[in-house]
């Protein structure tokens, strides 16, 4: 495979350096008021208390602005630990600090559940696969088959760290094209956002995204028709190790609300229940 970034690297680092910001932001998420270092936006007075909560990457735009929009109401303040799925599952399993985890899929859940690190959740939105290309699609791919065809560069995301990556991996194995995609992969990425990152610098022919993350002017998207399609249900639930139970709570149950679920709609997620999507199971 041509690789363009050094995948294992770039996730040994991702971890070692999130586990530092963890140290240190756990030591604010307590009742005393601190610094307001965080990723929400400063409010008029500043939070008693804060919150760390695990998000996947592709989740951080609606993430952002629900912290805002949380903090306001709640007084609450909220700190994030951005990554692909499967780091964030080895931070938690390091650390065991933090209040709440907001992965891609239910299959992270799942596994991160099987580790003792999560209980029970609420689901928010879909994660929806999609191809795309560069603009104008000049390589003239209209389907998911069209990425085995030789030449091609495709960037996809990690199968062991990321959602997205590993939907791909399910689509390619049922369609028996997995060995011929595999030869067109010039690198996998730990988070979607580096792929977003490729597509937009022109250095890949075709990527698989999720529909929130399309950029319209710099790619064309292709839709994967639902009976290819492994589409993703985005859960969201406390720690079994939350030091701040009735703070995680609260923010759990506001993402989960009508407004939190809006945030989402807003940022081009299909928000959930979809009926559209009423054949995904979690």
């Amino acid at each position: 495979m041509r690789q363009i970034l050094n995948t294992s690297t770039t996730v040994f680092i991702s971890i070692a350096l999130a586990i530092l910001f963890i140290a240190a932001a756990c030591a604010g998420c307590t009742s005393s008021s601190q610094d307001a270092r965080s990723t929400v936006a400063a409010t008029t007075a500043a939070p008693t208390e804060s919150i760390l909560v695990f998000s996947g990457a592709g989740l951080k735009a609606p993430m952002e602005d629900i912290a805002t929009a949380f903090t306001q109401k709640y007084g609450i303040g909220v700190q994030y630990s951005y990554g692909g799925s499967g780091v964030l599952i080895t931070q938690m399993n390091l650390t065991r600090k933090g209040d709440v985890f907001i992965p891609g899929s239910t299959n992270e859940w799942k596994t991160a559940k099987t580790q003792g690190l999560v209980d029970s959740y609420d689901l928010i939105a879909y994660h929806v696969p999609v191809i795309v290309v560069q603009k104008g699609n000049p390589k003239n791919i209209t389907s998911l088959k069209d990425l085995a065809q030789p030449g091609l560069k495709v960037a996809l995301g990690d199968v062991n760290a990321t959602a997205i990556g590993k939907a791909g991996s399910k689509m390619f194995k049922k369609m028996d094209i997995t060995a011929a995609v595999e030869k067109n992969v010039v690198t996998r990425t730990p988070t979607i956002n580096e792929l977003v990152t490729i597509m937009n610098a022109g250095q890949a022919d075709a990527a698989i995204l999720t529909l929130d993350n399309v950029n319209t002017d710099k790619m064309d998207m292709i839709a994967i028709p639902l009976a290819d399609n492994e589409v993703l249900i985005t859960p969201i639930g406390v720690t079994t190790f939350t030091q701040n139970s009735d703070g995680a709570t609260k923010f759990v149950a506001f993402v989960a609300s009508d407004e939190g679920k809006a945030i989402f709609g807003k940022h081009g997620f299909p928000i959930y229940p979809d009926p559209v999507y009423e054949g995904v199971q979690p």
